[in-house]
């Protein structure tokens, strides 16, 4: 398959994900099934046909209202359809139709899946953070940030969890104690861990380096923009999810060297 096929063809795959997606970003803060009942409405409750619920395209024929009630849609919608069709399309151009490709998309849905839910919530369910940790831990074989025989690359997966874990914990109590609040989150120091054991310990490093440069540029924007800040915080799940993402991308890249 040339280039051009698997960019396509992650495309249409990642808009068909980011429909299900949706369904989970709405759907597991309320505790319900992401499986039953099928997609309806959220303010009329009215069942969705197969037509109005084309990835983007039925977003836009429909005006972003409900065929029925006409309660605006939130543009939510296509903006997670988009951006999951194109990291979907970028990581299958880049690991090829691979054992770890559809292991990293796994990944990167659930990132994006917490990083909404963060936004919208500030709270990062466990089902996610600690989710990752597991299935880090079970894919670290085929985990091409990691080198060496199958226990070491285990061996690495649970020391970057441990140092991205504790490390975080370390950060927040000292935050904490610092600003008499709290700094970061369990779901944030959860995700870290995660990090580690996905990248390595080296990893970590990168992913806040990637992170917090995220998110300096995201706060310079709000304030360029002199829009306000809810709730006088800034969820930082996001922001960890975008420094793993380009970490998983560039899985050899680092910014500290061992001699």
């Amino acid at each position: 398959m040339t280039g051009a096929m698997l960019l396509i063809f992650g495309f249409l795959f990642g808009l068909i994900v980011g429909s299900f997606l949706n369904v989970c970003i709405y759907r597991i803060p309320q505790n319900m099934s992401v499986a039953w009942p099928n997609s309806f409405c959220p303010k009329c409750k009215h069942k969705i046909k197969w037509y109005d619920n084309i990835p983007i395209v039925s977003y836009l024929l429909l005006g972003g209202k409900c065929r029925f009630c006409k309660d605006p849609i939130s543009a939510q919608y296509p903006i997670v359809e988009f951006i999951t069709a194109c990291l979907t399309a970028v990581f299958v151009f880049k690991f090829g139709l691979t054992i770890w490709t559809p292991l990293v998309l796994t990944v990167v849905s659930c990132l994006i899946v917490l990083s909404v839910i963060d936004l919208k919530f500030f709270i990062i369910p466990d089902r996610f953070s600690i989710g990752l940790i597991l299935f880090g831990l079970i894919i670290s074989f085929f985990n091409p940030a990691f080198s060496g025989a199958p226990i070491l690359k285990l061996k690495a997966a649970l020391i970057g969890g441990g140092l991205g874990f504790f490390g975080m914990w370390a950060m927040a109590a000292f935050g904490s104690a610092l600003l008499r609040k709290e700094a970061l989150g369990g779901g944030d120091i959860k995700l870290m861990g995660a990090v580690g054991v996905l990248c390595g310990w080296v990893g970590v490093f990168n992913v806040l380096f990637f992170s917090s440069f995220v998110g300096v540029l995201y706060y310079a924007i709000l304030k360029l923009l002199k829009r306000p800040i809810e709730n006088g915080a800034i969820p930082f799940g996001p922001f960890l999810s975008a420094g793993l993402l380009i970490n998983l991308y560039l899985p050899t890249i680092s910014f500290i060297r061992m001699y």
